[in-house]
C-alpha cells in the first residue's frame, strides 16, 4: 500500500525529530530479518533504552538533507532502519553489534551518525566495541585502585615477615 503525502511528512518530521533529539543513530541493514527475529531485535533494543525505526531510504534521505549532517553519507543498501539512543552515544551501535553476534549476523550496521557527522559501517562497529560508561567506572576503579592494592599487599607481607623474624 503506496503512503499518502501526509503520511510521508509526518514520518519526514518524526526522522528529522529523532536525528535532532538522538546523541546517535545506527543505519541498521535487516535485509532478510524474519519477523520473530525482528520482534527479539526490538525487544532487545528497547531494553537497553535504544529506538528503533524502520522507514523508506527515500524517507530517510530526505530527513538528512533536511537535517544538513557534515560529513559523506554511507550506502544505505538494502532495507534500512534506525536505532538511536538519546542517552547514551554509543548505545546504538554496541547494542545492534551485540545483537548481530548473538544472532549470527541478521542485522548489520550500515554506518551511521556520530558526534554530529555521518560514519561508515567500518567506524560505526569500531564505535560499537567501546564499553558502556558503567563498564568505563568499573575499569577506571580497578585501574587506580590495582597500584594502591599491591601497596597494601606489600605492605602486609613486609609486616609478616617481621613478625616472624622477632618471633
Amino acid at each position: 500500500m503506496a503512503l499518502t503525502r501526509a503520511k510521508k511528512e509526518e514520518t519526514v518530521d518524526k526522522l528529522k525529530e529523532i536525528m535532532n533529539k538522538a546523541r546517535s543513530v545506527t543505519f541498521v541493514n535487516f535485509k532478510g530479518l524474519n519477523v520473530e527475529k525482528a520482534n527479539q531485535a526490538r525487544k532487545h533494543l528497547k531494553d537497553q533504552n535504544v529506538g528503533y525505526l524502520v522507514a523508506k531510504k527515500t524517507l530517510i534521505k530526505r530527513a538528512l538533507d533536511e537535517v544538513g549532517i557534515s560529513g559523506e553519507m554511507p550506502a544505505l543498501e538494502g532495507e534500512i532502519a534506525l536505532a538511536y539512543s538519546e542517552e547514551d552515544l554509543t548505545a546504538s551501535a554496541r547494542e545492534v553489534y551485540g545483537f548481530q553476534k548473538k544472532e549470527s549476523g541478521v542485522l548489520t550496521i550500515a554506518g551511521g551518525i556520530f558526534e554530529g557527522s555521518y560514519r561508515d559501517a567500518e567506524k560505526m562497529t569500531e564505535i560499537a566495541s567501546i564499553p558502556s560508561r558503567p563498564v568505563l567506572y568499573g575499569q577506571f576503579v580497578n585501574l587506580i585502585n590495582s597500584p594502591l592494592q599491591g601497596l597494601v599487599i606489600a605492605l602486609g607481607r613486609i609486616a609478616e615477615e617481621r613478625e616472624r623474624t622477632s618471633a
